[in-house]
């Protein structure tokens, strides 16, 4: 359950509309990944999901839903044997039309520094472990 209001907004407003280009994009890296992987399965899909929601919420509320770490395991899976290394920050807008329906973003929304409350360093706000995967409606 949401502790946050969230405007009603269509199904049509909480979706990224990709261009053709930005498709074929996502596309490329998905087969190049799948093509290339070897591992723990749990994994791959993990990382194609990151690449799929990506554009929806954007690279902030990715940063607070998962680790640095894991952020780096999933660009690497997503990656491959390619020779052009796939970075969420430069992949994905900051922020996704679906970005205010997490509740982890409407709490860092209130600060001044992104960076120090996904690192449990601020003083203005901490971001509940419960709460950084919530999202609303």
């Amino acid at each position: 359950m949401a502790f946050f209001k969230v405007p009603k907004k269509s199904r049509e407003q909480k979706l990224k509309k990709l261009t053709p280009e930005e498709r074929a994009q996502l596309d490329r890296i998905e087969a190049q990944a799948i093509a290339d992987f070897r591992g723990d399965l749990h994994d791959l899909e993990s990382a194609l999901g990151m690449l799929r929601f990506g554009p929806h919420v954007g690279w902030k509320v990715l940063h607070i839903i998962h680790s640095k770490r894991t952020i780096r395991k999933y660009e690497q899976i997503l990656t491959g044997d390619s020779k052009e290394p796939v970075r969420i920050m430069e992949l994905f807008e900051a922020e996704g039309p679906s970005s205010y329906r997490s509740a982890g973003f409407q709490i860092v929304q209130k600060v001044s520094n992104f960076w120090k409350v996904i690192n449990n360093e601020s003083d203005e706000a901490t971001l509940p472990k419960d709460r950084r995967h919530e999202m609303a409606a």
